[in-house]
């Protein structure tokens, strides 16, 4: 039934959309340029962040770049998109809360939904860094380019870019007018799965005062039947609304001075997430039973504003980002028990509001290129958890007394940061790179342990921070309500390396630089014990965690053909680890423990390499592959579970470090002279199995994906028809894997690494699975 729905609403969509070409112009003649020259046109980025943009490579960083085109046949709907893209790259949403990024670039990054955690993968969207996960993995539209770059960026993009960074750019303003009409239908395919998925977004650009004045305004709207089928009432799950509407206005105030203003307001309604147990079910299907959909409503207004101004300085430029984001999430329910029963709801309200300023300038002085600049950066957050747990309700608790945990946190937090860069040219072809980066952090945080108490709420300031738990205290238990703390941090981000070009073509480099990742507080505190009994004398009687310390190696080389046909890139990296900063997951009597600190001391090391070859004028082969080796080097805290810290903790594999991915992929471009073109991409990538949680309970299976998708550029001018494939082998992936302490008929009570049901049941919230489209694209 869902099948021939999908394939009613797609041919009613073709029947209306096929009425777009009559308004079209047919093509002028001209010599058509093939998918295959598309993709091999240079390939700039800007993540140096020098005057301009340079070629991809040129640049002595791993970086992956995506631009338009390739943006467009990946299909690329948000970031989570691109995870099987890049070698040694997961970008995934941890599931627990929708949009909320997990990402991890080579071996590092982070598992938890805990705004108060900073990430490990920096994401700035048009030069403005995202201080939070939360809504990160959302909708994007009309993007000009994404840039991924493995490897620490402390030195001029900051804190908290351990990993990598990712670099999002969406388009400009033209100077000449422009449209974009798309419109995608895409849905499982499979009878016992859910309905369609239907997008429908345009741009608008042009001049508004020819040679002055440039403007461009865009629609994006989303709606989700829901990909899934819940097998307790036989709804689909995990459905979606999503409205994004964006302005962008481009001033040439001068010959040299140039102002681009961008907008965006976006409002989101989603289900909860989609979560199986695996006490349950098996972790190879898309089988779930829930009894609460959950809920997700989350705003976002986001704002940037640029200003460039060349200077006969150096013949620089001085580039001024200001930036701004307000996030509002007042209502998201979760299912966290993943069964037909009220065992562990959760439901939370989340504000988060930052600001940020970067002033640089870049300029050159004859053998020396130089990059230099001031940051600043301020966010405020307010979190409030609830949890809803009524199996632990003491019995001879009266019934006229509430049994809900309440609590969370409250967190200014504020970064100061000066850098230089500088590329000195020794020679034409030998150049070496010096840079240092201060940073100076500082947070001040009010923390409520979630425990029972009387309804109170974080965000409007009625959850206590001092004194004791009242509602405790009538059971005859004393225990504080929780603390209020401050820190800081400062610190040298220092960059040095060489580069060498042995031809125009063929380049090596090394370099090493140091990066950190932030310190902060726990809004997510249930066991109070613990945290005041081990946790707190661990760290020196601090309330918070400490920083996470890097310091990276890495060597590699770009090389291609002098013709662009043949392309192939390496690195090999060394990443030490210190202090490395963990949420140590572990099932308990709050439902889910989830402590944050510093557990051990770690080294990572691997080897990545991505290339392709345009076998013919119309075929053209990519490939990329990576591999990782990851062990603890000192291990300080009991991440095994077992109540000691011995070898066993020492041989545990670090979580979200895949040892091995790879991938290939292919485009075939037929030009059919009157009729067109067609062109046929196809693209297989796999990433090995993970461990989830530090004390490897929680994993994640292997992954195949296998996407496809053909293209009728019809004779119609700018008229595109494509049919698509996501996931086609049907992999199944969840976002996470964590541990409960509610076991259910597949528990096997075995409390061993990599066991698929260690003694209860699994929060595991599944993403989508096989699914086809058709898309509808008008451009000029």
């Amino acid at each position: 039934m869902q099948r021939s729905k999908f394939l009613l609403s797609t041919a009613a969509s073709v029947a209306i959309l096929a009425q777009a070409p009559a308004f079209a112009q047919e093509a002028p003649e001209a010599e058509r340029e093939s998918a295959v020259d598309r993709v091999l046109q240079k390939v700039t980025v800007s993540a140096t962040k020098k005057q301009n943009v340079e070629n991809v490579q040129d640049v002595p960083v791993s970086v992956t770049a995506f631009n338009e085109d390739t943006l467009d046949a990946l299909n690329v709907a948000n970031l989570e998109d691109l995870s099987y893209s890049t070698p040694n790259v997961s970008l995934d949403d941890v599931g627990t809360a929708r949009g909320t990024a997990n990402f991890a670039i080579r071996g590092l990054g982070v598992n938890s939904s805990i705004p108060s955690i900073d990430p490990a993968v920096g994401v700035f969207i048009d030069g403005v860094y995202l201080g939070v996960n939360n809504g990160v993995v959302v909708d994007l539209f009309d993007l000009d380019s994404v840039e991924v770059l493995r490897g620490p960026q402390g030195l001029l993009f900051g804190r908290n870019t351990t990993g990598g960074a990712l670099v999002v750019n969406t388009g400009n303003p033209t100077d000449e007018f422009s449209y974009k009409a798309q419109a995608t239908f895409d849905g499982p395919i499979d009878d016992d799965r859910g309905g369609l998925n239907s997008t429908i977004q345009g741009t608008v650009s042009g001049p508004l005062i020819d040679g002055v004045l440039n403007g461009k305004i865009g629609a994006y709207y989303n709606t989700d039947a829901g990909y899934f089928k819940n097998l307790n009432d036989g709804d689909n799950h995990g459905e979606a609304q999503v409205a994004i509407y964006r302005g962008a206005l481009e001033w040439f105030a001068s010959d040299r001075l140039t102002f681009l203003a961008k907008a965006e307001y976006t409002d989101s309604r989603v289900d909860g997430p989609s979560g199986q147990n695996r006490s349950y079910f098996d972790r190879d299907s898309f089988d779930f039973s829930i009894n609460s959909p959950g809920t997700g409503e989350a705003e976002t207004i986001f704002a940037s504003l640029r200003a460039d101004y060349d200077v006969d300085f150096g013949n620089g430029t001085i580039t001024n980002i200001l930036g701004y984001r307000e996030y509002d999430s007042l209502s998201t329910g979760s299912d966290i028990d993943a069964t037909p029963f009220t065992l562990f709801h959760s439901n939370a309200e989340f504000l988060q509001e930052q600001i940020s300023n970067e002033l640089r300038y870049a300029g050159t002085f004859g053998n020396v290129d130089l990059t230099t600049g001031v940051y600043y950066f301020n966010q405020t957050l307010d979190y409030t958890e609830v949890r809803n747990l009524p199996t632990t309700r003491p019995a001879p608790l009266p019934a006229t007394i509430p049994w809900i945990f309440y609590g969370g946190g409250s967190q200014d937090h504020t970064v100061y940061g000066a850098f230089a860069n500088v590329d000195y040219s020794i020679t034409p072809d030998l150049i070496v790179t010096a840079g240092l980066r201060y940073s100076k952090e500082e947070k001040d945080a009010d923390v409520t342990f979630i425990r029972p108490r009387f309804e109170c709420s974080v965000v409007d300031g009625t959850c206590p921070t001092d004194g004791f738990n009242q509602l405790l205290g009538a059971l005859g238990a004393q225990e504080p309500n929780g603390f209020s703390d401050g820190d800081d941090w400062s610190n040298w981000t220092p960059k040095v390396g060489l580069q060498y070009f042995w031809s125009d073509n063929f380049q090596t480099y090394g370099y090493y630089t140091k990066g950190f990742r932030s310190g902060g507080y726990n809004f997510r505190i249930t066991d109070v014990g613990v945290f005041l009994n081990q946790i707190v004398p661990a760290t020196g009687g601090n309330f918070g965690f400490d920083e996470e310390e890097v310091d990276a190696f890495e060597i590699g080389f770009k090389s291609g053909s002098e013709d662009g046909r043949i392309q192939l890139n390496g690195a090999a990296f060394l990443t030490e680890i210190a202090d490395m900063q963990r949420e140590v997951n572990t099932a308990g009597p709050s439902g889910v423990v989830q402590n944050i600190l510093n557990t051990a001391d770690a080294t990572i090391i691997g080897v990545e390499v991505e290339g392709r070859v345009a076998l013919t004028d119309n075929f053209l082969v990519n490939f990329n592959a990576g591999l990782i080796d990851a062990s603890y080097d000192d291990v300080r805290f009991d991440i095994s579970g077992d109540t000691q810290v011995n070898i066993l903790d020492q041989r545990l594999d670090l979580p979200r470090v895949p040892p091995v991915t790879y991938g290939v992929g292919a485009i075939y471009d037929i030009d059919l002279g009157d009729m067109g073109a067609l062109i046929s991409r196809a693209n297989y990538q796999y990433r090995d199995r993970i461990a989830y949680t530090d004390s490897n309970f929680g994993w994640i299976q292997d992954s195949h994906q296998l996407s496809a998708n053909i293209s009728w550029e019809t004779p119609y001018d700018g008229f595109t028809v494509s049919l698509f494939g996501q996931n086609l082998l049907d992999s199944v992936q969840a976002g996470n894997d964590t541990q409960l302490p509610f076991p259910g008929p597949l528990s096997n009570g075995v409390q061993t690494p990599y066991q698929p049901f260690p003694g209860g049941g699994t929060f595991s919230p599944l993403k989508k699975g096989r699914l086809v489209g058709v898309e509808f694209t008008l451009r000029r």
